[in-house]
């Protein structure tokens, strides 16, 4: 039987019946999160900062943020000054929407984007042209190849994802639900509805739930573009926040597709449009496709297209309003007749930070931080912490983060690689990925870049530069920084701040100097108290509290933290290992013990630049080490011990005597000894291996050939150096004992 098209009055009616049906769907149950309906494609920062009365000079901003957050560019190419500013988002990885949505909300999607998920920054591209629903069919067979295996999940518990969403910050972007009272509001009283927008959370009824939960755990790996960050969710707090947003929900059902009684399609013919409709400039799909691209933006006029207010058949349609296709003819006019002006790195940093709506908790030079009507979700999740009012409860102000924190902790928070020194706060600092944020560390630096930092002598090499003298500075018969401030995994004696484990390698010395010397003038509003102001060593005093924290892992803990079980180091405990300075028998006065999580360990000595022992089970205890004014040697606390030779590894006759210059930790913790043999110099490292470790030595200088490794366990063979073309050479041998 010959398949004709549908009447067009027929198709048509299938249309407005379509409408109609999803909305009395829609209407019969509205989920708690259920925002009031966005009629525009939805950029948060636009939205929050710009109104209809603004001057163009305003406004023209906020169009060159659509631009780039619809991504303009990804289908019109720019005059080549304007591509780095103007640079597209990737689209949604759409590799496995197959097994995350179903036909009937993937048809639905393409078939009306601004229907299916009002808000989204996803163009709709079809009408009511003859042939439109089968194309419309032809992509969605398409999509529907596109698999890949959802790994399960546990179990789900809606109230606990009901309160994790609104505590973590999901709050911060997304819609809070109508029948959740925050804890800190007072009884009988309305709670505010935001004032600004919500991103939407539409499709979360049509997600499988376990695929749901594998979005919130990983988002980037299907949205790279980061406007999704990654909560540092568990895989039971992903489960759990998925079951939340799947309550009652049901997913819509493409009438329209049904009553057309579309004929059959083919996925082929489906990925042919894919690229020919432009999608694969946006989207990857895990295969390589061609990428279209339409005319460039200087040969557009900015009347018709997709900035229409009523965009012909055939034009991408986002529904734009009023105030967006105003600022987007304003933003192209600019784009098309001038050149870019140079940014600041203040300004670059706005940029970005309203690309990836970091101003929906963090304020900078004024500007951002939670609206009202969200600031009641911000919640201490510790106690102890409420009294410090904001300060306990908000994300914290960026003024002159550059200088504060220091490249590689910057690098850390804004990858998502951890970086949280401020467990009394319920709200997450999530991770955008290091390609969305890369550029922010180097930039914080130059834009925040003090004129006249105070300077701090960190060597340690000063007379005053005494740890012990740090600690005593740091406990409560000192100056009582312990009061408020945790270290290691003990929490802080009073009101709970910031932990003071990670000082060294979080903020810039002269930040930390000029903090603890005018806490106000440095961090307006901090509750830190002057305590240096008047003191005459307050010089002295910071730079050996700062010694002390430099070496806080070779260093009991101040007075009012320190419990008598303290002295024993635990490497296992601490999950990394432990470098302790100390006296020790069979090793000397120069002993550097090194306790691994694994249970094995070893001392270097030196002085005669040797690995001098190994032992099994315990590690050392510190005691004497850190109390006892005798110092006398420690021993190990485990067994198995085996004693080394006493001689350097690296030999040749006549050689040099060894000099030690310290040691290099690695991203693990794990310890490599440096010394030099003359010219040569020497990387020294034991790593831990089933019930042993690799003994791995690499050198680097001339004449290598001359020289040979004697092995250090009991069957330790002489190797000659053999150097590779880069004039290195590296020696491995395994302890096994």
């Amino acid at each position: 039987m010959q398949y004709c098209h549908p009447p067009f009055f027929i198709r048509r009616w299938a249309f407005t019946a379509w409408a109609l049906f999803s909305l009395l769907a829609r209407s019969a149950y509205a989920h708690p999160l259920q925002a009031e309906p966005i009629d525009h494609p939805y950029v948060f920062t636009f939205d929050q900062f710009h109104i209809q009365e603004d001057p163009d000079e305003a406004v023209v901003s906020g169009g060159l943020l659509l631009m780039a957050e619809t991504n303009c560019i990804a289908c019109h190419d720019a005059p080549e000054p304007w591509k780095q500013q103007l640079a597209p988002r990737p689209g949604p990885d759409l590799a496995g929407v197959g097994s995350r949505l179903d036909a009937d909300t993937l048809w639905l999607m393409v078939r009306s984007p601004q229907h299916r998920k009002k808000g989204t920054l996803m163009p709709g591209m079809f009408g009511s042209r003859e042939g439109d629903a089968e194309k419309v069919e032809a992509l969605t067979q398409y999509l529907l190849t596109l698999k890949q295996k959802v790994e399960p999940l546990p179990p789900g518990d809606a109230d606990r994802g009901k309160k994790l969403y609104h505590t973590a910050g999901c709050v911060a972007c997304h819609e809070p639900a109508t029948d959740y009272r925050p804890p800190t509001a007072a009884p009988d009283t309305n709670i505010d509805r935001p004032g600004n927008g919500s991103n939407p959370l539409a499709l979360a009824d049509a997600y499988d739930v376990q695929a749901l939960g594998r979005f919130l755990l990983n988002p980037h790996d299907f949205r790279p573009a980061g406007r999704m960050p990654g909560m540092h969710l568990s895989e039971q707090e992903a489960a759990d926040i998925a079951a939340y947003l799947h309550i009652g929900r049901t997913a819509e059902k493409a009438v329209e597709r049904a009553a057309l009684k579309i004929a059959p399609q083919t996925a082929a013919s489906g990925r042919a449009l894919f690229v020919e409709q432009r999608c694969s400039v946006c989207h990857s799909t895990g295969e390589s496709m061609d990428k279209h691209l339409a005319r460039p933006l200087d040969q557009l006029h900015g009347e018709g297209g997709c900035m229409a207010e009523k965009p012909t058949e055939g034009a991408p349609r986002f529904d734009f309003n009023a105030l967006q296709r105003r600022a987007l003819r304003l933003a192209l006019n600019r784009v098309q007749k001038k050149k870019p002006e140079a940014l600041t790195a203040h300004q670059k940093i706005d940029w970005q930070m309203l690309r990836l709506n970091c101003y929906a908790c963090h304020d900078r030079d004024g500007k951002g931080g939670p609206e009202d009507a969200r600031a009641q979700y911000f919640m201490a999740a510790d106690s102890g912490a409420e009294s410090l009012g904001d300060f306990g409860r908000f994300p914290p102000n960026l003024d002159r983060a550059g200088w504060k924190l220091t490249p590689t902790w910057l690098q850390r928070v804004l990858y998502g690689e951890s970086g949280s020194v401020r467990p009394y706060l319920s709200v997450r600092m999530p991770g955008f990925g290091k390609a969305n944020t890369e550029m922010l560390p180097a930039l914080f630096v130059e834009a925040d870049k003090p004129k006249n930092p105070p300077e701090m002598d960190t060597s340690g090499l000063a007379k005053h530069h005494r740890a012990e003298g740090g600690r005593k500075l740091m406990g409560i018969t000192g100056l009582g920084c312990v009061t408020c401030h945790g270290l290691k995994d003990r929490k802080s004696l009073g009101v709970p701040v910031i932990n003071l484990s990670h000082t060294v390698e979080r903020l810039n010395p002269s930040y930390f100097k000029a903090l603890l010397l005018n806490p106000q003038v440095t961090q307006p509003g901090t509750l830190m108290p002057p305590l240096f102001m008047t003191r005459k060593t307050a010089d002295h005093d910071i730079e050996q509290i700062w010694t002390y924290l430099k070496e806080l892992d070779q260093q009991p803990l101040p007075e009012g933290l320190l419990r008598n079980d303290d002295y024993e180091l635990k490497p296992e405990k601490e999950g990394r290992p432990i470098v302790f300075r100390t006296f020790m028998e069979g090793v000397g006065t120069h002993a550097i013990a090194v306790g691994y999580p694994q249970g094995l360990h070893a001392a270097f000595d030196a002085l005669r630049v040797r690995w001098a022992l190994l032992w099994k089970g315990r590690f050392v205890d510190a005691f004497g080490t850190w109390q006892d004014r005798a110092m006398p040697p420690a021993k190990p606390l485990g067994d198995a011990l085996m004693t080394l030779g006493t001689e350097v590894s690296l030999r040749k006759p006549g050689a040099p005597a060894p000099e030690f210059k310290g040691y290099r930790l690695d991203k693990q913790g794990l310890p490599t000894m440096l010394y030099n043999l003359g010219e040569i110099e020497v990387e020294d490292r034991l790593q831990p291996i089933a019930n042993g470790f690799e003994h791995v030595v690499t050198a680097k200088g001339k004449g290598l050939s001359e020289w040979t490794f004697q092995g250090i366990g009991k069957d330790g063979k002489e190797v000659k150096l053999a150097p590779d073309a880069s004039g290195a050479a590296t020696v491995r041998e395994t302890i096994i004992w």
